[in-house]
């Protein structure tokens, strides 16, 4: 927080993403149930689902999103792994065929536009990989955004992404990965 007037709820810090401990598990609840609708339309709970994602995915609820990260202090807010699980949502909306996930597809654009940016800022100054087994580690939240860059045809963002994970891993025999 920058100041006292910054102290509000949950819901009001994130309109689009909020009601668990912490931003990325709201966003990563957003996935599920986008992905649980897309797999299965005839879904019991369908109606409601749809009502809460018509909730949270408004243009003003993704526009107070972005202004919050645009504020003093905020451009490492849930770096990377919040990130990485919102490229993941928009990557899933954009491949469901649905005029609902169409519409909320694009109006959370701009938010993914912003969390682009923000991780090509910071990647072009990370010097080493984070490589513990928790929320910072480098590998996934690469992965995440490189699947929405292949899945989106952000060319430009893959093949930095790419670079990024060769700088930080391609010499790396240690790397628990294979």
């Amino acid at each position: 927080m920058n100041n006292a007037d910054e102290v509000r709820t949950p819901k009001a810090l994130h309109p689009a993403f909020y009601g668990c401990y912490d931003w990325h598990s709201a966003v990563h609840a957003h996935w599920m149930l986008i992905r649980l609708l897309r797999l299965f339309p005839d879904l019991q709970e369908a109606s409601q689902i749809r009502a809460v994602l018509n909730r949270s995915f408004t243009p003003e609820n993704i526009q107070s999103e972005m202004k919050y990260l645009d504020e003093p202090n905020r451009r490492t807010f849930e770096r990377t792994y919040g990130w990485a699980w919102l490229l993941k949502l928009s990557k899933e909306l954009r491949r469901w065929d649905d005029p609902d996930a169409r519409r909320w597809a694009t109006n959370l654009e701009p938010l993914a536009q912003a969390i682009m940016k923000l991780y090509q800022d910071f990647l072009s100054r990370q010097t080493y990989p984070i490589r513990t087994g928790v929320h910072p580690n480098t590998a996934f939240g690469l992965a995440l955004a490189l699947d929405y860059a292949r899945a989106s045809g952000l060319k430009d963002f893959e093949q930095m992404l790419i670079q990024r994970v060769r700088f930080y891993l391609e010499k790396d025999p240690n790397y628990p990965a294979e």
